[in-house]
């Protein structure tokens, strides 16, 4: 079996795949100190509650977008299941399909494997929207290749500047108004129309603009964790994958393997 793990600025997703299929996943907070053997604490038991062992996994591959974290992840791979993980980007597990941007190596392995991704799975050009820490927007033409995209402030980090630097909003949770109306009469309901609405309004206006500029008819997918709940009032997309960077990774390996 495939294990994956793929490493955000926020945190750690494991899954394990079995051919393109999920069997399990687990999420741990990212934090670039843990070691490798911290990891496999955790790990081992969350493998023993799915009836697994070590034995059972045959490969291990890596993404990340916090760079500290690939040697206590190797650590792991190497010491407690005596694999050499593959690492997004590297090696035998090079993109290989065309980065269309002035600095190729920029890209984040969290957007290039969406792109693969994507692109394995749905035909034509493509706008992917990931909501994570950053909510980024990308822009994948019809032969698979990156041509670029936005980066933007994902609503949580939004939101900690608003209460952050003010003395007296209170901490809300993100989550859809129960009115449509965008005139609140509570500053708790003013903060929410402000937060979540206005976010709905930038994201369509940009998916807008980059649907302009391309100028072909084109797929819109959405991923990460508020994926689902934007697409719950929004028209903006055609379709949710919140495994699409996992899936990557399952591709990217299987490549690999077969290389």
């Amino acid at each position: 079996m495939l294990l994956v793990a793929d490493v955000g600025n926020t945190n750690v997703v494991f899954a394990l795949y079995e051919g393109r299929e999920i069997k399990a996943r687990w999420r741990i907070a990212t934090d670039p100190r843990r070691t490798g053997d911290e990891y496999a604490v955790w790990l081992m038991q969350l493998l023993e509650l799915e009836g697994l062992g070590r034995q059972d996994i045959d490969q291990i591959i890596v993404g990340t977008v916090v760079p500290r974290a690939i040697h206590n992840l190797t650590v792991l791979a190497e010491k407690y299941f005596d694999i050499t993980p593959l690492v997004a980007g590297q090696g035998a597990a090079c993109w290989n399909f065309q980065i269309d941007v002035d600095n190729p190596r920029s890209l984040g392995a969290d957007r290039a494997l969406n792109a693969l991704a994507a692109h394995a799975k749905f035909d034509g050009d493509l706008i992917i929207v990931d909501f994570g820490t950053a909510t980024t927007f990308d822009a994948i033409d019809f032969n698979g290749a990156y041509k670029g995209g936005i980066i933007a402030p994902g609503i949580n980090l939004s939101l900690d500047a608003l209460v952050g630097k003010t003395a007296m909003l209170p901490r809300i949770a993100i989550e859809a108004p129960r009115s449509r109306s965008v005139i609140g009469t509570n500053t708790e309901d003013q903060m929410l129309v402000g937060v979540f609405w206005g976010y709905v309004a930038m994201m369509e206006g940009l998916i807008g603009r980059m649907k302009a500029e391309i100028g072909r008819d084109l797929t819109v997918v959405a991923t990460g964790g508020l994926a689902i709940l934007f697409d719950q009032h929004t028209d903006a997309f055609d379709a949710v994958d919140a495994d699409l960077t996992l899936d990557g990774l399952a591709i990217l390996a299987e490549r690999a393997g077969t290389a």
